[in-house]
């Protein structure tokens, strides 16, 4: 099949799946219409819960393997929407609807440049396709599900909206639950032990703080204070204040790191991490597949915004057409030309790498 009939399956595919709800666990339909692009292709793939996979026709035991993944599942809709955003539709080049930049472009365009090497011979590397869900919302059943499934990957691709450039690099996050105590009482009565007032030093201890080690791709750790919420009733002190702290991982530092960092140094009762395991990520810039992205032009840089990247313990790259800026917001949109792009610039990377 030409690459133009490819790319017109592609955004139609898109379309179909942008009209079609599917929230993080609810992706059962979408699933549906991704098996179906694989059936219309003669590709066989496996469906486990709501992920959908292939891997290349002519797939070799002992040849290294690259993982092309992207996710079908959206967050729910920007209030402010003025469209229908489950109406795709496209209006000055710009395709509109829930999950045409986040992450359906990518999406789309990796099935096609899947499918445009399913059946080639040789190749110099074994291709595994994961269209994943559960991303948006780091569930148990999405991409970390599928790893004990598929075969083992060895460098990846997660498709995620980055102009086409190349993201080698993206922070971890980790979010903690702190706690600040007091003595509670009457608000009548004197308390030189009020939660709220000790939680003045702590606010400000993190908004000062900053971890030692920078990082040449993605900069220092972020920290920041989200929430606090204290207190039930104008005439009582509470006994305690929580918080809760967004930390953003630099590839200086593992989780694990961060964690036993704040538990020392930070001046609260307690401070308790949620999850350890959306550590950064990052490829080597002397990796083949980045070294051909440099040669056709793309450039480098590291990402501040999570992805599945985060669940991936093999290098990975992240790259795909769109633009994060536009990810969660109102009248999200893709150009048509950006998908056009990215499957010819897809395409050709691979070429360039495992023919």
């Amino acid at each position: 099949m030409g690459l133009e009939q490819l790319t017109n399956d592609a955004i139609q595919l898109l379309k179909t799946l942008i009209e079609t709800q599917s929230f993080s666990s609810e992706e059962d339909v979408t699933a549906a219409h991704i098996e179906d692009w694989f059936k219309r292709y003669k590709i066989d793939y496996k469906r486990t819960k709501n992920n959908v996979w292939a891997v290349n026709k002519h797939y070799q035991e002992g040849k290294p393997t690259l993982l092309l993944n992207s996710h079908h599942d959206t967050v729910k809709p920007n209030s402010a929407y003025t469209n229908n955003p489950f109406e795709a539709f496209v209006e000055d080049g710009k395709l509109y609807g829930l999950g045409s930049n986040d992450a359906g472009g990518c999406l789309v365009s990796l099935i096609a440049t899947f499918t445009h090497f399913y059946n080639q011979d040789n190749l110099k590397y074994n291709l595994v396709i994961v269209a994943s869900a559960e991303e948006e919302s780091s569930g148990p059943n999405g991409l970390n599900s599928m790893l004990p499934i598929i075969p083992k990957v060895d460098v990846a691709i997660v498709g995620e909206p980055t102009l086409m450039n190349l993201a080698v690099a993206e922070k971890g996050l980790v979010v903690f639950d702190a706690v600040i105590e007091g003595t509670p009482s009457h608000a009548a009565h004197p308390n030189d032990n009020n939660a709220i007032y000790n939680s003045i030093e702590a606010l400000q201890w993190f908004k000062d703080f900053k971890f030692e080690k920078g990082s040449k791709a993605l900069g220092d750790v972020k920290l920041t204070v989200t929430q606090i919420n204290a207190g039930s009733q104008h005439n009582v002190v509470p006994g305690h204040v929580d918080l809760v702290i967004d930390v953003r991982v630099n590839d200086a530092y593992s989780n694990s790191e961060i964690a036993k960092i704040l538990q020392d140094e930070a001046p609260v009762t307690k401070i308790t991490p949620r999850s350890l395991r959306l550590n950064s990520s990052s490829i080597p810039e002397n990796h083949d597949l980045v070294k051909a992205g440099i040669a056709m032009g793309r450039s480098t840089y590291g990402s501040p915004t999570l992805s599945d990247q985060a669940v991936l313990s093999c290098p990975s790259l992240k790259f795909g057409p769109g633009d994060s800026t536009r990810s969660h917001s109102a009248d999200e949109f893709i150009y048509v030309s950006e998908i056009e792009e990215g499957i010819k610039i897809y395409i050709e990377l691979l070429k360039r790498v495992v023919v």
